[in-house]
């Protein structure tokens, strides 16, 4: 696939009362000696709940910072940061820790999974951080499992499942805790087309039933499965633009040559 995005004029700027992302006038910058080093430059924006995002730009853009700052794996220099409503900027690494855990789902390019480990055993893992019982744990994610389906795989290793099998048991782990927003950086990097499209097919599905995702990709023909794409260039967003005539992943599907074992 080489398909371009269709981009629209730019979207209705989101109520700050309907964001569950909203940041603004964000910087973000390192110390290296007597140098400073600016990744972010004054990026303000706002994600419905809802919505599904891709984020684009080249190496260095500042897009994977962006993301982390999202992901409330790091703080900004300057600026503010709320989501759903919560300022977290300021937050503990406690307070951020138990946000992830709660509100958070990623999913990134490596699988991430424990090869000792089955599919079920890895989906596992973020419940044992959460306040469930193992029971209820173990319950969940077989229904994750079965969601992006893998309920007949519960029981494999990783080195049994395909690589886009794999990326299934990162999806339903991500899952797993039932967040309300998924970020996901590049998880479709490590995949053949087909595969891809298969993956963003689930995407498309996990965000009709109201999860919003955020998703960092350099290829446009993976960003023109989501709604919306934005793009990053020397630390600001350039481009925030609506997808025309987003495709059905599904569809797209049936005009792919299937797998060669």
């Amino acid at each position: 696939m080489t398909t371009t995005p269709q981009l629209g004029a730019n979207p209705t700027p989101t109520q700050n009362r309907d964001a569950v992302i909203l940041v603004e006038e964000i910087h973000k910058y390192y110390e290296l000696g007597e140098t400073r080093v600016h990744a972010l430059r004054g990026v303000s924006t706002a994600i419905a709940s809802g919505e599904f995002v891709t984020i684009m730009g080249s190496s260095g853009s500042g897009k994977s910072t962006f993301m982390n700052i999202l992901g409330c794996l790091d703080k900004p220099s300057a600026g503010r940061y709320l989501l759903s409503g919560i300022e977290v900027s300021s937050l503990s690494k406690k307070e951020l820790a138990t946000i992830r855990n709660r509100k958070i789902g990623f999913v990134f390019q490596g699988f991430n999974l424990l090869a000792r480990t089955t599919a079920l055993e890895n989906v596992e893992l973020p419940t044992l951080y959460a306040r469930i019982s193992k029971q209820e744990g173990e319950k969940r994610s077989r229904e994750a499992l079965a969601l992006v389906g893998l309920a007949d795989r519960v029981d494999h290793f990783p080195s049994q499942l395909s690589g886009g099998q794999q990326q299934r048991v990162a999806i339903a782990r991500a899952l797993v805790n039932r967040p309300s927003i998924l970020l996901a950086d590049e998880p479709t990097g490590n995949l053949d087309s087909r595969t891809s499209v298969e993956i963003m097919g689930i995407f498309q599905k996990l965000n009709e039933e109201g999860l919003t995702i955020v998703l960092v990709t350099h290829e446009p023909d993976i960003a023109q499965f989501a709604q919306r794409s934005i793009q990053f260039r020397d630390g600001k967003i350039r481009r925030d633009e609506r997808v025309l005539n987003c495709p059905r992943a599904t569809e797209v599907l049936k005009n792919l040559p299937a797998l060669e074992d």
